[in-house]
């Protein structure tokens, strides 16, 4: 598809989707995507991609991304559950479907961005740390999560998603199956590499 070559046209179709806010936002994960693409080895032109694209959805009404996900055979408790997942798992299907995207790293690093998942490729990890790093981003523990993404995205994704299920647990939220997941993967693969570095 056109937009796919036309990086301008792909940011012009990314920005009517969404407020100025998110808009810097994406530009940001794009951006930090890249880098850290380059830094542990993945395409940083997917990486930047993929960063445009995360949150393609995201200031869509939740009945349009409902529509979306019914529509589809996704996990009966993704809908059942926090709305503010539906948004990557919707994304990943519109820019296959209407803005034909068919690479595959491309798709699921959109799609787990915000859950993460068991056996994360290494796109989806920097899209997801990305996520969380990008300079517009602003909570307590950020500036943590970025000096280690300078050392070991594993241990940095980890702290990251260990933050957000302990955040939702402190507000009495549930926690998407995957996440918790995606947290034990990681955390008992750097036990077997050794344990943690940050």
């Amino acid at each position: 598809m056109e937009v796919w070559n036309d990086r301008n046209a792909l940011l012009a179709q990314v920005r009517a989707q969404m407020n100025e806010k998110r808009y810097q936002h994406t530009l940001g994960v794009a951006e930090t995507a890249r880098l850290l693409a380059l830094q542990y080895g993945a395409d940083p032109k997917k990486a930047e991609m993929a960063g445009y694209l995360h949150d393609y959805c995201k200031c869509w009404p939740i009945e349009k991304m409902r529509e979306v996900l019914l529509r589809h055979d996704l996990p009966p408790e993704l809908l059942a559950g926090e709305k503010e997942l539906w948004h990557a798992f919707a994304g990943a299907i519109v820019i296959q479907t209407e803005l034909g995207v068919t690479d595959i790293e491309i798709l699921q690093a959109v799609r787990y961005h915000t859950t993460g998942r068991v056996g994360m490729s290494l796109l989806e990890k920097v899209v997801c740390v990305a996520d969380y790093i990008e300079p517009n981003r602003n909570y307590p523990g950020v500036d943590t999560i970025r000096e280690l993404a300078k050392e070991d995205l594993d241990t940095a994704l980890a702290v990251a998603l260990g933050g957000t299920i302990q955040f939702l647990i402190e507000k009495k939220q549930s926690v998407y199956p995957l996440t918790l997941l995606a947290y034990n993967d990681l955390v008992s693969r750097k036990g077997r590499e050794g344990g943690f570095n940050g």
